[in-house]
């Protein structure tokens, strides 16, 4: 089965093909990042927009690249939430529109669920049950894996994701954006030892998370130490990181042992964080599983692959065209494969 897997429900344009027994064939990004960076955050409208630009000449070179026409295809996957409304719509509108062309079903996939199963992509899926982080811009969650589409939602994040965190941590610091990646690089020149910064609800039974008080603890030690200097900068960004990381940690370990398991899987954007990898696995060990940095942003491969795993379960969409700017997960249905395989 020949799938094309089509995401656009931000500011990222990503196309790609999977195929059942050859793999990824083409996985094709375009980051508007640029674009975004001067107003500190994503603009919906021009992300919508750009979308619109990008998305034919990506599909036709993720076809080349794969040796593909248009008639090969036995289904198409677009991400049809969460994520920005009008930025769905043009993928959704694309995917399924194409697949009635073409009279081939069409599956829409939930944004998160495709990160989550982003690192099957690379290797096997680890024993199920199994708890994933699921740590992006606009999530952060921690969620029972018993298998593809049966999801129990333990825990998440009761203000910003800490994606968002991030983001809002770097622009305080006048640190550009994405602030993910300014922080990481601003934080490894820092002083781990110059400020302790609060793990924010690790002092208090459960699993959600809460990022708000971290953000005004950080807002007011750049405003004691104001003017900064470039060292004051990296000793808060590490500060910020550490904190970040260890609430992370703790949750995950909390996650692990209050359900009595010992595999996790970590996806989304945040997830290519080093700290964060090398901080698990210093705990974990070889319990974790991630997918390669590439593969954790927003991309086309992980819907190409989600949206595979459930057309091969004999699932599609009716001809009308729905999207959802917020899509809880536990609200998708099992998606087993038809020879019954997790």
């Amino acid at each position: 089965m020949l799938v094309l897997g089509i995401e656009t429900s931000c500011d990222e344009t990503g196309v790609a093909l999977y195929e059942t027994e050859r793999g990824l064939l083409a996985n094709l990004l375009h980051s508007q990042v640029q674009q975004h960076a001067p107003f500190g955050g994503v603009v919906p409208e021009l992300a919508s927009r750009d979308h619109v630009r990008k998305i034919t000449p990506l599909v036709r070179t993720a076809l080349a690249q794969g040796g593909a026409a248009l008639g090969d295809l036995n289904g198409v996957a677009y991400t049809a939430g969460p994520g920005l409304q009008g930025a769905l719509l043009v993928g959704a509108a694309f995917g399924r529109t194409l697949a009635w062309s073409l009279d081939i079903p069409a599956v829409a996939v939930h944004h998160m669920e495709a990160h989550l199963l982003a690192p099957l992509l690379e290797g096997a899926m680890p024993p199920l049950p199994f708890i994933a982080l699921l740590v992006s811009g606009g999530h952060t969650q921690l969620v029972k894996v018993a298998g593809v589409g049966c999801y129990e939602m333990l825990g998440e994040s009761l203000d910003d994701a800490v994606g968002e965190a991030f983001d809002k941590a770097a622009k305080m610091l006048g640190l550009g954006y994405p602030g993910g990646p300014q922080i990481a690089a601003c934080a490894a020149h820092g002083d781990p030892n110059r400020f302790r910064f609060p793990r924010p609800m690790t002092d208090r039974p459960g699993l959600d998370f809460s990022f708000s008080g971290l953000k005004t603890f950080t807002l007011n030690t750049i405003r004691d130490h104001a003017p900064l200097g470039e060292q004051d900068r990296a000793d808060i960004a590490r500060a910020f990181e550490e904190a970040a990381v260890d609430t992370l940690l703790i949750k995950c370990r909390r996650a692990l042992a209050a359900q009595d398991l010992d595999h996790l899987v970590i996806a989304g954007g945040v997830s290519a964080n080093v700290r964060l990898r090398q901080r698990l696995a210093a705990r974990l060990g070889g319990q974790v599983h991630y997918a390669s940095p590439a593969l954790c942003v927003d991309n086309g491969a992980m819907v190409a692959y989600a949206g595979h795993q459930r057309l091969a379960a004999g699932q599609s969409e009716p001809l009308s065209i729905v999207v959802k700017a917020r899509w809880p997960l536990p609200e998708l249905g099992s998606a087993a494969p038809a020879n019954g395989d997790a």
